[in-house]
This record gives structure tokens, sequence and C-alpha cells, in this order.
């Protein structure tokens, strides 16, 4: 059993910045995959970025590209998430993942256990 537990959400202007942290518990992450996955209001849940826990290799989504940027801290078992330039369309709650394995990849369903989720509002 892994629990995660996210955190840094928050109320922000457009043009603004927020760093998540997924905090993880309960095993070793030794070949473990970190994904960060948002749903809106009304839409389905999508990939946002996604990282390799050992090798660094790292996925994003087109849409936060250049401005969002996943990270980890091996000692600490936790993985952040950089956002930078928010825009209104960001606005959903983000969700922390992990999966059993070292590639990052972009599908929900690939991932085995799950965190609680931040609430993160950008008004424009």
């Amino acid at each position: 059993q892994v629990q995660l537990v996210e955190s840094g959400g928050g109320l922000v202007q457009a043009g603004d910045s927020l760093r998540l942290s997924c905090a993880a518990s309960g095993r070793t992450f030794s070949s473990y995959t970190m994904g960060w996955f948002r749903q809106a209001p009304g839409k389905e849940r999508e990939f946002v970025a996604a990282i390799s826990w050992n090798g660094g290799t790292t996925n994003y989504a087109d849409s936060v590209k250049g401005r969002f940027t996943i990270s980890r801290d091996n000692a600490k078992n936790t993985v952040y998430l950089q956002m930078n330039s928010l825009k209104p369309e960001d606005t959903a709650v983000y969700y922390c993942a992990v999966r059993g394995g070292s590639t990052p990849h972009i599908e929900s369903w690939k991932y085995d256990y799950w965190g609680q989720g931040t609430q993160v509002t950008v008004s424009s």
C-alpha cells in the first residue's frame, strides 16, 4: 500500500506560479514512476506530466510544455510540479499518481496509486 498526499494548490491569478508537492509513504520507490494528472469540472481526467523515479526521463502534455516542470526528491519520497505562467484553463483538481515501472507513461490506467487531489484555481 502506497499513500500519496498532494499539497500546494490554491487560488492565483493568470500569470502567477504554483508549486505542487506529492509526498509518498508506505513503500520504497526504487522503480516507481510518478505522474501528475488533472481534472476540471465536467471534463475527463487528463495527463499533465510524468517522471521516471530513477532516470529523470520526463513527459509533458502539449498544453503545459514549456510552462510546467516536474521534478523529484527521492530522499524525501516527494515529487513536485512547478507551474509557471498559469492560465485559467489550468484550473482543475491535480492528482499525483504512482506506477510500478520505470517508464513515465501518459495513460492514467497504467498507474497503481492515486492521491486525493489538490485544487488549483486560476482567475483571469
